[in-house]
């Protein structure tokens, strides 16, 4: 498979043409393990995927026998008026870089070449994306560039500009970057059938098919997203592709940093300058730092607060600390990344908007504040760090909790480890077809049969079925809608077995390409007046009922219409929903089977009275502090001691108690916010129903909360709930709790622009988002009555459930509790939640104006909890030492077993399995 991997620094050279053989070896030296790989596979003509970390040179491997090759055209004459190479990349910063990267190499090639006797022309670079001007775009049909530099929806616009499109013909290498991006979202969907029309175009022209290499970060399974680069045959076999896995080509050192205060009892402030002083101190001992958070609104009270803190300590300027997200004006965010680049920061904290591979400059750390969710996000950050390959990435995670103190430890190990979480790649999203098939009908009049072959030639649809193909087809030819203003933007002849473009279809098709949908701010209404905005990733969790945190206030959520939301206040309530919510990165589904066997190989050590070596696996193999493995083991050892047992890999824990007038149940399954999302709606549906109330439901990625007013439960109730819910059916749940859903309404929007069922831009007309919304839900309302099995509402529904929920996964998880490979233990009425549940608990209180409140909660929970042990008789470990006095563990005071401060109020026969 690595064909390459095996050559000298000689062999490559002996592969490229003298001068530029003498360039790379006088600007460089020597290759790197990808460059020495890829290099010989590329010149051999094969499709390569390259996955290594920043600063180990992919780019240039990818380019360099290219550049070779062209430039060996040159020489010679034979370099033509066209398009050899298009340069894909998922961002247009990303474009903008690569232009000067490729610009000043060529610069300095051609001269070695001059000066070494060789008569080269120009190989000429050039910029096609949203932001290219019409009259540049007018000289680029004329005199086109030889390398295209583009983004995933220029190029597919491309391929339908009349003189544009025969420049394409011509093209022999796609180099595709940042693929990790584009593989696991409908933007790689795209681009995988814009390839398959592009490789069609050029085997039109009698030309060999595309070329393809795909250049990566850290990612799994290579197989898959080297399959998703290559695609297939026509006759269904996957075209050949070599991979060159460099992912750990450079050194790694990742470590967790637990701030040295009591994360229970601490005053809420003092945890917060503490956890703010571990950055500072961190940042002080290195050149640059690039602090990572989870979402845009910490970025922005991190940057003020480190502000604050270390200009008043006289560490640095306040104007060397910088916030860059993707909430920030372009001009903001260009004028970050160029200080950057001249080593005028020391401090830049980012959400996700510097995961990608923008040249940066010289970063020495990386510092991520809380958990980053996946293993393979994780090693993308930290390889921000040591720019070069010689260089050790350097990454620390600062936790700020007892639950993000174990997922930390987790992800950092594996990371280690090489223990990388898995893509998920969308499969046949239908409104990607629909936009692709508007397009392939504007080229040329097709054979539904070669289109169909076409289409299943791409990955994510290479497993479509035929009726799929022809009901998207029927879509977009048909009338059924002409009396809601929709039109037909294609003809299709099923005696003939042919489709084409109808008039308009192009303007349409121009206009409204792309699968990135328009980003809003909704207005907030409440007693007839405008009382702010929300985003609308927020509104669309929303149900009604449902009390969030606005400008410091609580509001119930009443409705939406269109673009307005109406709310009534809601005093002294506290949120259902933090206002971060919709922000928050979700723990992966493999990190999270990952954290559940930690939990339970920790606890059976404490379980068999070996604290003292659960202690020492923490500090020697996890890398922790002693303050912060005491912390772990103290934890772990109260859930012991409160409910016997520890939910993980496998087992699943069910409890219930009172609160505030309602019944709690938790469901504790460590299976990541995805699926637990898609379980606890399911669970929530049959449970409204069962009991006929109203259920609220509370999600995080360690389990989900159900909240009700009525009967008290037990375990009849939750053993019939859970024999509700099936694999099998657990689909079916779920379109049917959407159905009616915020979230359904304005996915649908999207999945309409997208199909072209509502164009927000036509005949010189744009539209207003709010328009456009109001559409979607009136069609959305006709279609769910008189049309439901549409495309279009079948793509919305496939679009929650499995690219924003994970239903695959979910399913897998009740397949296990089916097989009885997952152990399901049943604990309550419990008089107060146990460790593992607070969080869950307490969720709704972790709005940033509120955090006091849940600091306080938390530990007001904990007080309770190690109350009630002791007057149960159950010897606690001691507590966690204070951080830096170097004393170990104590564990004398284990001599009564986890588990016997068992609630009296369980129920014996609650601690039964459920098969």
């Amino acid at each position: 498979m690595e064909l390459g991997a095996g050559s000298s620094d000689e062999d490559v050279y002996r592969l490229l043409r003298p001068y530029v053989a003498a360039w790379f070896r006088e600007k460089y030296g020597s290759f790197t393990e990808p460059q020495r790989g890829a290099i010989p596979l590329i010149k051999a003509g094969k499709n390569v995927l390259i996955s290594s970390p920043t600063g180990t040179g992919k780019t240039l491997a990818a380019f360099l026998a290219i550049l070779d090759e062209l430039l060996g055209l040159s020489e010679v004459g034979a370099l033509e008026n066209r398009i050899y190479a298009v340069y894909v990349s998922p961002l247009r910063a990303l474009d903008n870089d690569m232009y000067r990267n490729l610009v000043q190499p060529l610069q300095e090639i051609t001269e070695k070449a001059k000066s070494m006797g060789y008569n080269v022309g120009e190989v000429r670079v050039a910029t096609r994306t949203s932001d290219t001007p019409p009259e540049e775009k007018q000289r680029m049909s004329r005199r086109p560039p030889h390398i295209l530099i583009t983004t995933p929806e220029s190029l597919a616009i491309s391929l339908v500009a009349p003189r544009f499109r025969e420049r394409l013909s011509s093209t022999r290498w796609i180099i595709v970057d940042e693929i990790h991006e584009l593989a696991s979202n409908k933007r790689g969907s795209h681009l995988a059938l814009t390839l398959e029309r592009l490789e069609e175009l050029v085997k039109e022209k009698g030309l060999p098919g595309l070329q393809r290499v795909g250049l990566s970060a850290t990612i799994a399974p290579l197989d898959e997203v080297a399959r998703f680069l290559a695609g297939y045959n026509d006759d269904g076999s996957p075209r050949p592709v070599e991979i060159v896995d460099a992912r750990f080509a450079k050194p790694f050192d990742i470590s967790v940093v637990t701030p040295k205060v009591d994360l229970i009892h601490g005053d809420p402030n003092k945890i917060n300058e503490e956890i703010y002083r571990t950055i500072a101190e961190l940042s002080t001992k290195a050149r640059t730092t690039l602090v990572f958070t989870n979402t845009r609104s910490a970025t922005e009270r991190v940057v003020y607060k480190l502000k604050k803190l270390m200009s008043s300590q006289g560490y640095v300027d306040m104007d060397e600390i910088e916030a860059h997200h993707s909430s920030l004006s372009r001009g903001v965010r260009l004028e970050v990344e160029e200080k950057l680049k001249k080593g005028l920061l020391k401090i830049v904290v980012s959400s996700t908007s510097l995961e990608l591979g923008i040249d940066i400059g010289y970063i020495d750390l990386v510092v991520l504040l809380s958990s980053p969710k996946s293993v393979s996000r994780l090693l993308q950050r930290v390889g921000r760090s040591g720019h070069h390959i010689t260089q050790v990435s350097r990454g620390v995670l600062v936790v700020v909790d007892r639950d993000d103190l174990v997922e930390c430890s987790v992800l950092a190990r594996a990371a280690m480890d090489r223990r990388i979480d898995g893509v998920r790649i969308p499969r046949n999203p239908l409104d990607v077809l629909a936009q692709h098939l508007v397009g392939m009908a504007i080229e040329r009049r097709w054979s539904v049969d070669e289109a169909y072959r076409l289409v299943r030639r791409a990955y994510p649809f290479h497993g479509i079925s035929f009726d799929d193909f022809m009901a998207v087809l029927r879509y977009l030819s048909g009338k059924d809608l002409e009396g809601e203003g929709v039109y037909s933007k294609i003809w299709l002849d099923e005696s003939t077995n042919e489709f084409g473009r109808k008039r308009g279809a192009r303007m349409i098709y121009q206009l409204n390409a792309g699968t990135i949908p328009d980003e809003a701010k909704i207005a907030v209404i409440s007693n007839g007046s405008m009382i702010g905005s929300l985003e609308e990733e927020f509104v669309e969790i929303l149900e009604p009922g449902d009390v969030f945190v606005l400008g410091g206030k609580t509001y119930r959520f009443l409705k939406a219409d269109g673009m307005k939301v109406y709310v009534e206040p809601a005093e002294h309530e506290r949120p259902t929903v933090p206002s971060w919510f919709s922000e928050m990165l979700p723990l992966s589904f493999d990190s999270a089977l990952l954290v559940g066997e930690f939990r339970e190989s920790v606890a059976e050590l404490i379980g068999e009275g070996k604290a003292e070596k659960a202690r020492r696996l923490l500090i020697e193999h996890y890398r922790l502090e002693p303050h912060a493995a005491d912390e772990v083991i103290q934890y772990i050892w109260e859930q012991l001691a409160y409910v016997g047992t520890v939910p993980g890999r496998r087992t699943v824990l069910i409890e219930y108690f009172p609160s505030d007038g309602e019944w709690n149940i938790v469901f504790h399954m460590l299976f990541g916010r995805r699926v637990n999302d898609a379980l606890s709606r399911a669970y929530a549906s049959v449970l409204s129903d069962k009991l006929n109330v109203p259920v609220k439901v509370s999600v995080t990625d360690n389990g989900f909360m159900l909240s009700y007013e009525g009967r008290e439960p037990d375990e009849k109730l939750i053993r019939s709930l859970l024999s509700s819910v099936s694999s099998d059916n657990v689909r079916a749940l779920l379109e049917r709790a959407v159905r009616r859903t915020e979230m359904m309404r304005r996915r649908f929007r999207h999945v309409a622009q997208r199909s072209f069922m509502v164009l927000k831009r036509y005949r010189g007309h744009e539209r207003s988002l709010e328009k456009l919304q109001l559409s979607a839900q009136r069609l959305l309302e006709v279609l769910l009555e008189e049309m439901p099995d549409t495309p279009v509402v079948r793509e919305t529904y496939r679009e929650i459930l499995e690219d924003y929920m994970d239903i695959e996964d979910a399913a897998k998880v009740l397949s296990w509790i089916e097989g009885g490979q997952l152990r399901v233990e049943i604990r309550g009425p419990l008089p107060y939640p146990s460790p593992f549940a607070h969080n869950i608990y307490v969720k709704g209180y972790s709005d940033v104006v509120l955090m006091e409140d849940r600091r306080k909660l938390l530990a007001y929970l904990h007080d309770r909890i190690v109350e009630y042990l002791k007057e149960r008789g159950a010897q606690a470990l001691a507590a966690p030492q204070q951080p830096g006095d170097g004393s170990g563990l104590d564990i004398a005071l284990l001599d009564h077993p986890p588990g016997s401060g068992v609630p009296g109020g369980v129920q014996e026969s609650q601690g039964q399995q459920y098969d």
